[in-house]
């Protein structure tokens, strides 16, 4: 007891309350789960991003192809992405029934084999979006900075929905509300001017060798933003129907 206790006793113990009180253990560890939670939420959402990139780069060496996106284009999505979606995780708030699971033990992996089976997912998702557009691109006659562009926004919208699919591991994002989290939503606002600044500020096409698209290509960027989102979410409802949750 931190209170009541002699200096000896808390020197000599694991564990020091500093209120006295046992309902604090509680309180630490639905806290430290809560951290951990969203901590795996954040691998796994940012970790497609660097695999899809990977992918794409590899990709267009191997199919001979230009390039889809420019080392300083990647710079970019990692910065500005991490920045303003993935950290916004970290105000998720503790999911309802997290004290009534097992404790985990010291030694298993943090990403289970099904989350490393989402995160390949994403990335193959990203890899056909934004190499399958970049390339419809080109074959409508359009610049390389224009359809790189697209390229760009795949990533990034992808990234976008994906970020509402890991607010939960398990359940949907319905389900734990889309207004839980204010944070999300000042953080999808921000990047998405930052994007419209990256495709129709002059300044920022010199930068970084985009230029402006149309709507059509609008329309395919967010077609494949909503394919990847609703991919997932049928994914988490299979796993979680082999695993018996509801």
């Amino acid at each position: 007891m931190g209170l009541a206790g002699t200096e000896v006793a808390k020197e000599a113990a694991d564990m020091v309350l500093t209120d006295d009180d046992f309902a604090a253990i509680e309180a630490a560890v639905e806290e430290g789960r809560g951290v951990f939670d969203n901590l795996v939420k954040f691998i796994t959402w940012t970790l497609p991003t660097n695999f899809g990139e990977g992918l794409v780069i590899m990709a267009a060496i191997v199919a001979g192809a230009t390039l889809p996106i420019t080392a300083l284009q990647i710079l970019w999505i990692n910065m500005t992405t991490a920045v303003f979606l993935g950290l916004m995780l970290a105000f998720e708030p503790i999911e309802p029934g997290v004290m009534r699971r097992a404790p985990r033990a010291p030694g298993t992996p943090i990403l289970s084999k099904a989350l490393i089976g989402r995160i390949v997912l994403v990335s193959v998702l990203l890899l056909a979006g934004s190499f399958g557009l970049f390339l419809l691109a080109q074959a409508r006659g359009h610049t390389l900075a224009e359809a790189r562009t697209v390229a760009i926004n795949v990533f990034v919208v992808v990234e976008t929905f994906y970020l509402f699919n890991c607010r939960s591991l398990e359940r949907s994002a319905l389900r734990i509300g889309l207004f839980s989290n204010p944070a999300i939503w000042y953080g999808v606002a921000t990047m998405a001017v930052l994007q419209l600044a990256l495709t129709y500020v002059p300044l920022m096409n010199r930068l970084f060798a985009t230029a402006p698209i149309g709507g059509q290509a609008w329309l395919e960027i967010f077609a494949v933003g909503l394919a990847s989102l609703l991919v997932v979410g049928v994914e988490k409802r299979f796993l979680n129907r082999r695993q018996g949750h509801r």
